[in-house]
């Protein structure tokens, strides 16, 4: 186990490395995936780090993933197909088109 180090202490040794580092403030960090999902880090804390020229970021805080447009319409459709089994993929994409993404709405629709 590694002794607790004063963070001071730490900062004092990293800035004789050349390493520096400073604190960020920030209410919230969103990371876009390439696939339109999300990461987004809830009371982040994040510290800028340049370390010889070369800068980076180091977030730390309570990660949530997002999924993307198309992977939660998709999803929206599923569940709408399989709560009303007797559902086409159509028919499901409309009743959600003409309830504005009310899933509870769209289901009700099509079961009349």
């Amino acid at each position: 186990m590694f002794p607790k180090m004063n963070p001071a202490q730490m900062a004092k040794i990293m800035n004789q490395m050349g390493i520096k580092n400073e604190p960020i403030e920030a209410s919230r960090v969103i990371v876009e995936k390439p696939d339109g999902s999300k990461l987004v880090i809830e009371n982040p804390q994040v510290t800028l780090i340049d370390m010889q020229g070369q800068k980076s970021l180091q977030v730390a805080g309570d990660f949530v993933e997002e999924a993307g447009k198309e992977d939660k319409g998709q999803s929206d459709v599923d569940l709408v197909m399989q709560s009303v089994l007797s559902a086409s993929r159509e028919a499901a994409e409309q009743a959600l088109k003409e309830a504005d993404g009310d899933i509870a709405q769209a289901i009700m629709s099509l079961e009349k």
